[in-house]
Protein backbone atom coordinates (compact mmCIF):
# COMPACT_ATOMS: atom_id res chain seq x y z
CA UNK A 1 0.00 0.00 0.00
CA UNK A 2 1.28 3.27 -0.58
CA UNK A 3 2.30 5.81 2.16
CA UNK A 4 0.20 8.68 2.30
CA UNK A 5 2.42 12.11 1.55
CA UNK A 6 2.74 15.27 3.25
CA UNK A 7 1.92 17.74 1.71
CA UNK A 8 4.49 20.63 2.05
CA UNK A 9 4.01 24.59 0.89
CA UNK A 10 5.53 25.93 -1.93
CA UNK A 11 7.96 28.32 0.09
CA UNK A 12 7.86 27.41 3.82
CA UNK A 13 10.59 28.97 6.66
CA UNK A 14 11.73 26.09 8.30
CA UNK A 15 13.97 27.87 10.94
CA UNK A 16 15.58 31.15 11.58
CA UNK A 17 18.18 30.63 8.75
CA UNK A 18 16.34 28.13 6.57
CA UNK A 19 13.54 28.66 3.81
CA UNK A 20 12.90 25.60 1.80
CA UNK A 21 11.69 26.58 -2.18
CA UNK A 22 10.14 23.24 -3.63
CA UNK A 23 11.56 22.58 -7.05
CA UNK A 24 8.27 22.42 -8.69
CA UNK A 25 8.82 19.08 -10.55
CA UNK A 26 5.69 16.88 -9.16
CA UNK A 27 4.81 13.80 -10.74
CA UNK A 28 3.09 11.09 -11.58
CA UNK A 29 3.43 8.09 -8.97
CA UNK A 30 5.36 5.35 -10.82
CA UNK A 31 4.70 1.20 -10.38
CA UNK A 32 8.27 0.66 -8.95
CA UNK A 33 7.74 2.44 -5.70
CA UNK A 34 7.83 -0.73 -3.91
CA UNK A 35 11.33 -0.72 -4.72
CA UNK A 36 11.77 2.39 -2.94
CA UNK A 37 9.44 3.84 -1.73
CA UNK A 38 10.88 7.57 -1.40
CA UNK A 39 10.52 7.32 -5.54
CA UNK A 40 6.99 7.87 -5.21
CA UNK A 41 7.46 10.89 -3.05
CA UNK A 42 10.27 11.94 -5.16
CA UNK A 43 7.85 12.18 -8.06
CA UNK A 44 4.43 13.69 -5.83
CA UNK A 45 6.53 15.95 -3.98
CA UNK A 46 9.46 16.90 -5.96
CA UNK A 47 12.53 18.17 -5.16
CA UNK A 48 13.63 20.34 -2.40
CA UNK A 49 15.82 23.33 -2.27
CA UNK A 50 16.96 25.17 0.50
CA UNK A 51 17.67 29.46 0.88
CA UNK A 52 20.20 29.40 4.11
CA UNK A 53 21.42 32.44 6.04
CA UNK A 54 20.10 35.79 7.39
CA UNK A 55 21.69 38.22 5.66
CA UNK A 56 21.94 40.13 2.66
CA UNK A 57 23.63 37.19 0.79
CA UNK A 58 22.73 34.02 0.95
CA UNK A 59 23.66 29.89 0.21
CA UNK A 60 21.62 27.76 -1.88
CA UNK A 61 21.73 23.88 -1.62
CA UNK A 62 20.53 21.90 -4.89
CA UNK A 63 18.13 23.88 -7.65
CA UNK A 64 15.64 21.40 -8.68
CA UNK A 65 15.17 20.12 -12.47
CA UNK A 66 14.83 23.36 -13.79
CA UNK A 67 11.26 24.25 -13.85
CA UNK A 68 10.49 27.76 -14.82
CA UNK A 69 8.15 28.14 -11.75
CA UNK A 70 10.92 27.31 -9.11
CA UNK A 71 13.15 30.27 -10.34
CA UNK A 72 9.90 32.40 -10.10
CA UNK A 73 9.27 31.49 -6.31
CA UNK A 74 13.14 31.73 -6.08
CA UNK A 75 13.22 35.28 -7.25
CA UNK A 76 10.48 35.99 -5.38
CA UNK A 77 11.33 35.17 -1.92
CA UNK A 78 15.05 36.43 -2.29
CA UNK A 79 12.68 39.91 -2.85
CA UNK A 80 10.89 39.61 0.14
CA UNK A 81 14.38 38.86 2.18
CA UNK A 82 15.83 41.72 0.27
CA UNK A 83 18.78 39.33 -0.32
CA UNK A 84 20.80 37.48 -2.95
CA UNK A 85 22.13 34.17 -3.52
CA UNK A 86 26.35 34.25 -4.17
CA UNK A 87 26.96 30.52 -3.77
CA UNK A 88 24.98 26.92 -4.68
CA UNK A 89 25.85 24.02 -3.56
CA UNK A 90 24.75 20.80 -5.15
CA UNK A 91 24.13 17.12 -3.17
CA UNK A 92 24.82 15.46 -6.52
CA UNK A 93 24.43 15.11 -10.07
CA UNK A 94 20.88 13.75 -10.47
CA UNK A 95 19.03 16.31 -12.79
CA UNK A 96 16.40 16.69 -10.25
CA UNK A 97 19.09 18.30 -7.97
CA UNK A 98 21.11 20.37 -10.41
CA UNK A 99 18.27 21.43 -13.65
CA UNK A 100 17.93 24.97 -12.54
CA UNK A 101 21.40 26.01 -12.58
CA UNK A 102 21.00 27.81 -15.78
CA UNK A 103 17.68 29.01 -14.68
CA UNK A 104 20.02 30.35 -11.40
CA UNK A 105 22.55 31.80 -13.26
CA UNK A 106 20.79 33.75 -15.87
CA UNK A 107 18.99 35.16 -12.87
CA UNK A 108 21.79 35.95 -10.19
CA UNK A 109 24.99 36.21 -12.80
CA UNK A 110 27.15 36.12 -10.08
CA UNK A 111 26.58 32.71 -8.05
CA UNK A 112 29.41 30.48 -7.23
CA UNK A 113 28.37 26.66 -8.29
CA UNK A 114 30.32 24.21 -6.22
CA UNK A 115 29.73 20.40 -6.82
CA UNK A 116 31.76 17.22 -5.26
CA UNK A 117 33.41 15.92 -8.70
CA UNK A 118 31.80 18.44 -10.80
CA UNK A 119 33.25 16.32 -13.91
CA UNK A 120 30.72 14.25 -13.08
CA UNK A 121 28.01 16.13 -14.81
CA UNK A 122 27.81 17.45 -18.68
CA UNK A 123 27.90 21.46 -18.18
CA UNK A 124 29.89 22.39 -15.03
CA UNK A 125 32.03 24.37 -17.05
CA UNK A 126 33.38 27.20 -13.90
CA UNK A 127 31.75 25.06 -10.97
CA UNK A 128 34.04 24.39 -8.70
CA UNK A 129 34.97 21.33 -6.47
CA UNK A 130 33.75 20.34 -2.86
CA UNK A 131 36.38 18.78 -0.42
CA UNK A 132 35.47 16.54 2.94
CA UNK A 133 35.49 19.07 5.65
CA UNK A 134 34.99 21.80 3.31
CA UNK A 135 32.97 24.72 5.13
CA UNK A 136 30.23 27.87 3.74
CA UNK A 137 29.64 30.47 5.51
CA UNK A 138 27.34 33.57 5.19
CA UNK A 139 25.63 35.94 8.03
CA UNK A 140 23.55 33.31 10.02
CA UNK A 141 25.10 30.24 8.69
CA UNK A 142 28.35 27.98 8.38
CA UNK A 143 27.97 24.50 6.77
CA UNK A 144 30.50 22.18 6.47
CA UNK A 145 30.49 19.57 3.64
CA UNK A 146 30.77 15.64 4.45
CA UNK A 147 31.68 13.12 1.66
CA UNK A 148 28.34 10.54 1.55
CA UNK A 149 28.41 8.30 -1.58
CA UNK A 150 26.13 5.57 -1.74
CA UNK A 151 22.94 6.93 -3.62
CA UNK A 152 25.52 8.85 -6.22
CA UNK A 153 29.21 8.61 -6.44
CA UNK A 154 29.85 12.37 -5.57
CA UNK A 155 26.83 12.78 -3.27
CA UNK A 156 27.93 15.24 -0.55
CA UNK A 157 25.51 16.34 2.53
CA UNK A 158 26.08 19.55 4.53
CA UNK A 159 26.50 19.97 8.32
CA UNK A 160 24.34 23.52 9.43
CA UNK A 161 26.47 24.02 12.38
CA UNK A 162 24.24 26.74 13.58
CA UNK A 163 21.64 23.86 14.12
CA UNK A 164 23.83 21.07 14.74
CA UNK A 165 21.38 20.02 11.49
CA UNK A 166 22.10 18.11 8.35
CA UNK A 167 21.06 18.50 4.56
CA UNK A 168 20.85 14.96 3.85
CA UNK A 169 20.61 15.25 0.11
CA UNK A 170 19.07 12.16 -1.08
CA UNK A 171 20.98 9.62 1.27
CA UNK A 172 17.78 10.66 4.07
CA UNK A 173 14.88 10.94 2.50
CA UNK A 174 11.44 13.14 4.39
CA UNK A 175 9.50 9.66 3.82
CA UNK A 176 10.79 6.34 2.92
CA UNK A 177 13.42 5.14 2.10
CA UNK A 178 16.28 5.54 -0.61
CA UNK A 179 17.42 4.11 -3.54
CA UNK A 180 21.47 3.82 -3.61
CA UNK A 181 24.14 2.85 -6.37
CA UNK A 182 25.98 0.56 -3.40
CA UNK A 183 25.14 -0.72 -0.33
CA UNK A 184 28.35 -1.44 1.08
CA UNK A 185 29.32 1.98 0.32
CA UNK A 186 25.95 3.89 1.43
CA UNK A 187 25.59 1.90 4.45
CA UNK A 188 29.27 3.25 5.74
CA UNK A 189 28.33 6.64 5.06
CA UNK A 190 24.95 6.41 7.26
CA UNK A 191 27.42 5.41 9.69
CA UNK A 192 29.13 8.63 8.92
CA UNK A 193 26.52 10.81 8.87
CA UNK A 194 24.60 9.62 11.84
CA UNK A 195 27.65 10.47 14.06
CA UNK A 196 27.91 13.94 12.34
CA UNK A 197 25.15 16.24 13.65
CA UNK A 198 22.83 15.81 16.83
CA UNK A 199 19.39 18.06 15.26
CA UNK A 200 17.01 17.52 12.43
CA UNK A 201 17.72 16.94 9.14
CA UNK A 202 16.88 18.89 5.97
CA UNK A 203 16.05 16.22 3.32
CA UNK A 204 16.62 16.37 -0.72
CA UNK A 205 12.54 15.07 -0.84
CA UNK A 206 9.83 14.98 1.77
CA UNK A 207 9.28 16.64 5.19
CA UNK A 208 11.83 17.40 7.67
CA UNK A 209 13.27 14.95 10.21
CA UNK A 210 13.05 16.14 13.58
CA UNK A 211 14.91 13.71 15.27
CA UNK A 212 18.07 13.12 12.23
CA UNK A 213 20.09 10.53 13.51
CA UNK A 214 17.47 8.78 14.72
CA UNK A 215 15.96 8.65 11.33
CA UNK A 216 19.20 7.54 9.72
CA UNK A 217 19.80 4.55 12.34
CA UNK A 218 16.20 3.30 11.44
CA UNK A 219 17.60 3.44 7.81
CA UNK A 220 20.69 1.47 9.14
CA UNK A 221 18.52 -1.00 10.83
CA UNK A 222 16.17 -1.48 7.87
CA UNK A 223 19.22 -2.47 5.51
CA UNK A 224 20.18 -5.09 7.94
CA UNK A 225 16.73 -6.44 8.05
CA UNK A 226 16.66 -7.25 4.58
CA UNK A 227 20.16 -8.81 4.68
CA UNK A 228 19.08 -11.05 7.85
CA UNK A 229 16.03 -12.06 5.44
CA UNK A 230 18.07 -12.57 2.31
CA UNK A 231 20.35 -14.86 4.83
CA UNK A 232 17.49 -16.28 6.20
CA UNK A 233 16.53 -17.68 2.41
CA UNK A 234 19.93 -18.49 1.72
CA UNK A 235 20.25 -20.86 4.51
CA UNK A 236 16.87 -22.94 3.58
CA UNK A 237 15.94 -25.29 1.18
CA UNK A 238 13.51 -24.82 -1.54
CA UNK A 239 11.20 -27.78 -0.53
CA UNK A 240 11.19 -27.14 3.33
CA UNK A 241 13.21 -25.75 6.37
CA UNK A 242 13.25 -29.22 7.82
CA UNK A 243 15.18 -30.69 4.79
CA UNK A 244 17.48 -27.81 4.77
CA UNK A 245 18.19 -28.68 8.36
CA UNK A 246 19.80 -32.36 7.41
CA UNK A 247 20.75 -30.84 3.65
CA UNK A 248 25.06 -30.97 3.48
CA UNK A 249 24.85 -28.91 1.29
CA UNK A 250 22.95 -25.35 1.32
CA UNK A 251 20.67 -25.16 -1.74
CA UNK A 252 21.32 -22.28 -5.20
CA UNK A 253 19.46 -19.59 -5.42
CA UNK A 254 18.91 -16.76 -8.33
CA UNK A 255 18.07 -13.61 -6.72
CA UNK A 256 14.15 -13.86 -7.88
CA UNK A 257 13.79 -17.11 -6.35
CA UNK A 258 14.84 -14.63 -3.02
CA UNK A 259 12.30 -12.19 -4.10
CA UNK A 260 9.67 -14.20 -4.68
CA UNK A 261 9.60 -15.55 -0.60
CA UNK A 262 10.88 -12.22 1.03
CA UNK A 263 8.23 -10.51 -0.93
CA UNK A 264 5.85 -12.98 -1.38
CA UNK A 265 3.01 -10.74 0.07
CA UNK A 266 3.32 -8.02 -2.33
CA UNK A 267 2.30 -8.46 -6.43
CA UNK A 268 4.17 -9.67 -8.48
CA UNK A 269 4.78 -6.62 -10.82
CA UNK A 270 6.65 -5.11 -8.74
CA UNK A 271 8.76 -8.08 -7.63
CA UNK A 272 11.32 -7.05 -10.98
CA UNK A 273 12.27 -3.64 -9.04
CA UNK A 274 12.61 -5.46 -5.83
CA UNK A 275 14.92 -7.79 -7.46
CA UNK A 276 17.37 -4.50 -7.34
CA UNK A 277 17.27 -4.17 -4.09
CA UNK A 278 17.83 -8.11 -3.55
CA UNK A 279 20.71 -8.21 -5.89
CA UNK A 280 22.34 -5.00 -3.77
CA UNK A 281 22.28 -7.27 -0.82
CA UNK A 282 23.29 -10.26 -2.79
CA UNK A 283 26.75 -7.97 -4.02
CA UNK A 284 27.58 -6.85 -0.82
CA UNK A 285 27.34 -9.72 0.89
CA UNK A 286 29.54 -11.46 -1.79
CA UNK A 287 32.67 -8.39 -1.13
CA UNK A 288 31.80 -9.82 2.60
CA UNK A 289 32.68 -13.35 1.38
CA UNK A 290 29.71 -14.58 2.69
CA UNK A 291 28.05 -15.66 -0.36
CA UNK A 292 28.99 -17.26 -3.76
CA UNK A 293 27.53 -16.45 -7.08
CA UNK A 294 27.94 -19.22 -9.91
CA UNK A 295 28.28 -16.49 -13.00
CA UNK A 296 26.73 -19.36 -15.47
CA UNK A 297 23.79 -19.86 -13.59
CA UNK A 298 23.59 -16.66 -11.71
CA UNK A 299 22.65 -18.80 -8.96
CA UNK A 300 23.98 -17.83 -5.29
CA UNK A 301 24.93 -20.21 -2.50
CA UNK A 302 25.94 -19.12 0.91
CA UNK A 303 29.16 -20.23 1.90
CA UNK A 304 29.27 -21.13 5.69
CA UNK A 305 25.39 -21.76 6.76
CA UNK A 306 26.79 -22.62 10.57
CA UNK A 307 28.64 -19.21 10.71
CA UNK A 308 25.69 -16.87 9.90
Amino acid sequence: MATQLIPLREVERLSSNVIRILGGNPGKVIEYAFASRQREADNVLGSNTYLVGTGKQRLLIDTGEGKPSWIKLLDETLQKENAIVTKAIITHWHHDHQGGIEHLQQSSPNVIIYKNQPGYSASSDGWLDIEEGQRFSVDGASLRAVHSPGHAKDHMVLVLEEEDAMFTGDNVLGQGTAVFEDLGTYLKSLEKMKDAFQGRAYPGHGPVIEDGPSKILEYIKHRKQREDQVIQVLKSSRSSPEVAAQAGEPDEWTSMEIVKIIYKDVPESLHLPANGGVLQVLRKLEEEEKVIEDPKTERWTIRDRAAL
